[in-house]
């Protein structure tokens, strides 16, 4: 790369470093609306975005202090591999796999899951210097990875825990001046509730196409 090409590639991220933002947060935008869109539409190519989104987003966290969301982004690129071939051939005999509803054991089972990760985290990450918010970050990463794991179960209540998680997340990266990022999570908040929509229909199909033939 000539000197001249990396002063074209570079002038954009200074930009946006001096209003407020960086590169990464941007292709993390970008990776994520992309990402999550194509997740409501239970099209396979999310999870390999879902892999950038990851990557781009460890290091605008671990830039703002907030450990247990740069740790999530780890998680999150593992289960994004796993939902990859778990859509594919996860299902019966190897199967796509198909939207179900949650039930009551493995919802218990998510919640105490969720439970022993936010304490867990928040234990660890409130000693760590410059943490932001430890408590409530932790709570918001234990919630979000639930609902990534339910996710690449496809299971439908997976988007009712988004919803509930960008709302707070939202007001979150306002407060740690991540705009761009609080933009993404308003898109993601409008997405999520698209995604319930569209993936309650799909279980409703399945449900029908499963039933016997009337005589």
């Amino acid at each position: 790369m000539t000197s001249t090409e990396f002063q074209l590639l570079s002038e954009p991220c200074a930009w946006l470093v001096a209003h407020g933002s960086s590169c990464a947060e941007l292709l993390g935008f970008i990776t994520g609306v992309l990402n999550v869109w194509l997740v409501t539409r239970e099209n396979i190519w999310s999870w390999p975005l879902g892999v950038l989104n990851a990557g781009f987003y460890m290091v605008v966290f671990a830039r703002t202090g907030l450990y247990s969301d740069t740790g999530l982004q780890v998680v999150y690129l593992v289960l994004s591999l796993y939902g990859w071939w778990h859509w594919l051939r996860g299902g019966p005999r190897h199967a796509a796999v198909v939207v179900t509803r949650t039930t009551r054991r493995t919802a218990m089972i998510m919640a105490a899951i969720g439970l022993v990760a936010w304490v867990s985290l928040a234990t660890v990450t409130q000693r760590l210097p410059g943490a932001a918010l430890p408590w409530l970050d932790a709570a918001l990463v234990s919630i979000s990875l639930v609902a990534q794991y339910m996710m690449t179960r496809k299971l439908l209540e997976n988007w009712l825990l988004w919803i509930a998680v960008d709302v707070v997340y939202v007001g979150l990266f306002i407060n740690r001046q991540l705009p761009l990022t609080a933009i993404l999570y308003a898109v993601f908040l409008v997405l999520a509730i698209i995604g319930y929509v569209q993936w309650h229909r799909s279980a409703a199909r399945t449900r029908l196409a499963s039933l016997p033939a009337s005589s």
